[in-house]
């Protein structure tokens, strides 16, 4: 599974101010962290950046580019002259960090897309706002495919984007998501996927946000979940994207296919993640407490 580094990042205070003084050092340092732990893309997100954007992602990308000239670029901002302006400057095929399956966005942005041969993630945020299902998403994802199909962009530089909503808020549209992936080879053959991971642990305290990750990260991936957009500092996350905990991976499965371990008979590791999937599953209430219950 590839990784999308997503701590270069506007909430980030110290990034933020960075940005906001066009200080390249932390911006340069944080793109070589994120090489270091071997992420595949690096997102740069400047969130609306409606004052000057078009003005600083260009600036960000060349600073990152100084030093890290090897990694592709996500490009994630609302405004789409920013978007422009950095297609121009980007050395690696870049990713539109992303196009809603809104008229009014993909109408202009597919466009650009096609002309400066960029991927990009496909969000399937409609009119409406949120889907309320797998069925809506369905629907959404061929929309926004359609268009970038007649605008001669093929599957494969698409990267749909189900939308990943907090455990602890709407349980159900994290089952939903995992059945839009079931759907998703079968509505849009070649086509990549990739999430915004950390949002299932947005709101959950700081310590059990990593477990939640990790776990539904697994249950996506055996689903063809090609890619995530996560937390670089996350090692045993990247470990498992890279294959490394098979011991996992293999007790997530077996919950996802109703088949619960003794308890008492396995390491207090792997209760853990048997507890989360649990929860994320919705065969548990959310608390913050699920891990020691």
């Amino acid at each position: 599974m590839l990784l999308i580094g997503e701590s270069l990042n506007v909430i980030s205070k110290k990034i933020g101010a960075a940005f906001k003084e066009r200080n390249p050092k932390p911006i340069q340092e944080e793109a070589l962290f994120q090489r270091e732990k071997g992420m595949d893309y690096i997102d740069i997100n400047l969130g609306p950046a409606k004052k000057d954007g078009h003005e600083l992602m260009p600036w960000v990308v060349k600073t990152v580019q100084e030093v890290v000239d090897d990694i592709p670029l996500a490009l994630d901002t609302s405004n789409i002259d920013a978007i422009e302006a950095a297609l121009k400057v980007c050395k690696q095929t870049p990713l539109i960090n992303s196009i809603m399956c809104r008229p009014e966005r993909y109408e202009r942005m597919i466009p650009l897309a096609a002309e400066y041969n960029a991927d990009f993630i496909a969000l399937m945020w409609g009119p409406d706002g949120l889907p309320r299902d797998e069925n809506e998403r369905a629907a959404l994802c061929v929309e926004l495919l359609y268009a970038a199909n007649e605008a001669g962009i093929p599957n494969e530089k698409i990267w749909v984007d189900g939308i990943v909503t907090p455990v602890n808020i709407q349980q159900p549209q994290l089952i939903s998501l995992v059945e839009f992936m079931k759907m998703l080879q079968d509505i849009a053959p070649g086509a990549k996927s990739t999430c915004g991971l950390s949002n299932i642990s947005n709101g959950p305290p700081d310590h059990l946000r990593p477990i939640l990750n990790q776990t539904y990260m697994i249950m996506l991936e055996r689903y063809g979940m090609h890619s995530v957009i996560a937390d670089p500092l996350d090692e045993k996350l990247a470990d498992i994207a890279r294959g490394n905990r098979q011991d996992i991976v293999d007790a997530v499965h077996g919950v996802m296919d109703g088949s619960l371990p003794d308890m008492g008979g396995i390491s207090k590791e792997m209760q853990g993640y048997v507890k989360t999937a649990q929860v994320i599953l919705g065969r548990t209430l959310y608390s913050d407490s699920w891990l020691e219950i």
